[in-house]
């Protein structure tokens, strides 16, 4: 009732106070709080008890945490992995497995200017186009066509390093590769593919390095491998040539490539 009364133990009480009027709710949690205070100051193993209880209860705590942050990192990881996966199909060609138009565009742009404000490894651009697919389509069915654009995505991925030079294809019977190497390694990786097609593919080659001027911009550099492509179709396809070869008016790609020694004589 109006009585403050402090009980211990079971049995143990024993009545401080008689009230006139019932005091407010926060006046008796406020003497409550006093009451506690000056008995854990009075007696150390109460604290103690108290410290530990508060010790059990925040290891408890962190507990719960740890397993709410593992929880979270779990659905984090496996969001990522699904992005990554959804960014993959849209950048991959689904019949050959190679990075599309749309990762092209994204990835020759970066390592394009990459090779122009580094200046430390040259870039390469090599231009394929299969020889009279639409004949081969046309006599032996789509099947066997999409076997002879696998062929050749295959061959592209022999040539190149893995997780260095990037291949892909455009669609159709067009594919290129992204090569960090000279003009002499590209027209060598060239010349190998043209073989295992069989001669049945043309290839146009365009590179920087660090003699291109600054003021060469990308639209240009693709447009420099597709007009040696197109010069390597002119010409009777089943051929590799470079933009620096039809620069110099030569007629005919030669291999080994002479065209890096040429560069070297006239510096010297």
């Amino acid at each position: 009732d109006n009585q403050l009364v402090v009980s211990w133990g079971m049995l143990e009480r024993s009545k401080i106070a008689t009230f006139n009027m019932l005091p407010g709710r926060e006046k008796i949690a406020q003497l409550c709080l006093h009451l506690q205070n000056s008995t854990f100051s009075a007696d150390p193993n109460i604290l103690l008890q108290r410290n530990a209880e508060m010790e059990c209860h925040f290891n408890e705590a962190r507990a719960r945490a740890e397993q709410e942050m593992e929880i979270l990192q779990h659905a984090l990881k496996k969001r990522q992995h699904e992005l990554l996966t959804v960014v993959h199909q849209a950048e991959t060609d689904s019949l050959t497995g190679l990075f599309n138009r749309r990762a092209f565009d994204e990835k020759l742009r970066q390592a394009f200017l990459h090779t122009l404000r580094q200046r430390n490894s040259p870039l390469s651009l090599l231009y394929f186009d299969l020889d009279h697919f639409k004949k081969i389509n046309d006599e032996f069915g789509h099947q066997v066509g999409d076997e002879h654009l696998n062929k050749m995505a295959n061959i592209l991925r022999n040539i190149i390093r893995e997780d260095v030079d990037i291949a892909f294809r455009f669609g159709g019977d067009e594919f290129a590769v992204a090569l960090f190497a000279d003009r002499q390694l590209a027209c060598d990786k060239a010349r190998q593919a043209l073989e295992a097609m069989g001669n049945k593919v043309s290839i146009g080659i365009a590179t920087i390095d660090q003699h291109t001027e600054d003021s060469l911009t990308l639209e240009e550099f693709i447009r420099q491998a597709d007009n040696a492509l197109y010069e390597a179709k002119r010409r009777g396809r089943g051929q590799v040539v470079s933009h620096s070869c039809i620069s110099r008016q030569e007629h005919q790609c030669q291999f080994p490539c002479t065209d890096t020694h040429l560069a070297i004589e006239l510096q010297t």
